[in-house]
């Protein structure tokens, strides 16, 4: 199965966090899905983007607007505004789902949006989290490819206890049928050369995260 691209012109459901999204912006098409969850309706209303949902226990954007079509949650629950948002995505038959204002702010919530890739993963739909200029995204018993014009720095880390059956071809450093491990951090710090690159594991979920 491949895992998919960030640039595949398939559907996408886009969930707006409440984070900084920076210099990032994007134009939804008509058979894409716009979830604002919580904070990130304010990131939309910066954009003159309307949500087609507008979600969250509205802890992080105080009031609840007018004239949207909302999802109150309650404020103690187990899932985050984020995956929660992610899910009905995922619900709704959506296989490509684009974090932006996921990173930055509070560690512990951009570590939560990282584990929410891993989430889409095994969903069999692959998620992206998108902000200053990085992407970062997860895959399982997958492969992931990139163009030749791709460039600077590219981690893999292992999400899980071990990835076995990883491969690193077309970057700087490659791996061939390589394990990696979550205490044990080899894929640090690759780099895209001129050539077309992927990354691929036969058993088990990668994380991993490249320049824009």
């Amino acid at each position: 199965m491949n895992n998919g691209n960030l640039n595949s012109i398939e559907p996408t459901c886009y969930v707006i966090g409440s984070m900084s999204m920076g210099n990032e912006v994007f134009k939804p098409k008509k058979d894409d899905f716009v979830i604002a969850a919580d904070g990130g309706y304010t990131n939309l209303q910066k954009l003159g983007i309307k949500p087609n949902l507008l979600i969250g226990d509205f802890d992080s954007l105080d009031v609840i607007p007018k004239g949207e079509k909302i999802i109150q949650l309650p404020k103690e629950k187990n899932d985050t505004d984020t995956i929660y948002a992610v899910k009905l995505g995922i619900d709704k038959g959506y296989k490509k789902i684009v974090i932006y204002g996921g990173i930055g702010g509070r560690l512990d919530h951009t570590i939560a949006n990282i584990q929410t890739l891993a989430y889409i993963a095994k969903q069999g739909a692959r998620g992206f989290l998108i902000a200053d200029g990085i992407i970062i995204t997860a895959i399982k018993n997958s492969k992931i490819e990139f163009p030749t014009n791709s460039k600077g720095i590219i981690s893999v880390f292992c999400n899980g206890s071990s990835a076995e059956g990883v491969y690193l071809t077309g970057l700087k450093y490659s791996l061939v049928n390589a394990t990696l491990t979550s205490d044990t951090p080899l894929g640090v710090s690759n780099e895209f050369t001129d050539s077309e690159s992927s990354v691929s594991v036969k058993s088990g979920m990668l994380i991993i995260m490249w320049n824009k």
